[in-house]
């Protein structure tokens, strides 16, 4: 059951309005006048994200949702303590836009603005501490954690791992769920919102971005042309498709029509 966030985390935020939910992500974010007031799911990276967004300089080429303090200073309201993983809220300023999943290249041009100002900062120590169906995902598609899928899904991999190769590229903090994730208005910048955070070379994080066109957005192959200047590109396209392939195993099960999704995209890489 989604349940809105109570008067007394709504008071340590400041807010005074009643919460609104908010359609799209999981369902459980809300309005409340012009902040947006979502659970935590994990408290470590919460804290580390929120911190790190605070301190992004403002860019004409993208915009973030600020996130906002308690008014005793921290960035979750509602936790048991300061020690708890997967409890209480955190709240951002509310950015106005909508998601357009037809416009994937702006989109990933604005994963890449944002990739580039957040580039200095340092791997974060809670991604050692995910254990979660996309953190699992990543690490199969990296190679660093072993494969164990259902037969469903090791039919899709197959293809895909015999043309994996190793590759040496530089790895940041990047935004690893961009479709979903950036906003569109008219005369503002792309909002990039709802930061999922791995930390891989930039171009993977955009290899997302197509693989989820490919798959979900009606995107035509052309899309992976239009990127293939970005490095390694094939191998990103490459590891991109095989972790969303682990996360959406760990995580699911496979409708028929969700495995015949995965199909042409995988052809379109490797073509």
């Amino acid at each position: 059951m989604i349940t809105p966030p109570p008067p007394d985390v709504l008071a340590s935020f400041g807010c005074a309005s009643a919460p609104v939910r908010l359609d799209g992500g999981k369902g459980g974010s809300w309005r409340v006048g012009d902040v947006v007031v979502k659970p935590v799911e994990f408290a470590p990276e919460t804290r580390w994200r929120q911190a790190a967004l605070a301190a992004v300089p403002e860019s004409p080429e993208f915009r973030i949702a600020r996130p906002l303090r308690t008014l005793d200073g921290g960035w979750i309201a509602g936790a048991a303590d300061d020690n708890s993983v997967a409890a209480g809220w955190e709240a951002s300023q509310l950015v106005p836009g909508h998601v357009d999943t037809a416009r994937p290249d702006d989109a990933i041009r604005a994963g890449i603005a944002f990739h580039q100002a957040v580039a200095g900062l340092p791997r974060p120590g809670f991604l050692d501490l995910r254990r979660d169906p996309w953190a699992v995902g990543d690490r199969v598609a990296w190679e660093e954690s072993p494969l164990q899928v259902s037969a469903t899904a090791r039919a899709l991999l197959e293809p895909l791992l015999a043309a994996r190769c190793s590759v040496d590229l530089p790895a940041q903090v990047v935004h690893g769920d961009l479709p979903g994730n950036v906003l569109f208005a008219p005369g503002q910048p792309p909002a990039v919102i709802d930061w999922a955070v791995y930390w891989r070379p930039p171009s993977w994080a955009a290899a997302v971005a197509v693989a989820d066109a490919l798959c979900w957005y009606q995107a035509t192959p052309g899309l992976v042309d239009r990127w293939a200047y970005l490095p390694e590109w094939r191998q990103m396209l490459i590891r991109a498709l095989v972790y969303r392939i682990v996360t959406h195993d760990l995580a699911g099960h496979w409708a028929p029509d969700q495995v015949a999704a995965y199909r042409p995209a995988i052809a379109a890489v490797l073509s």
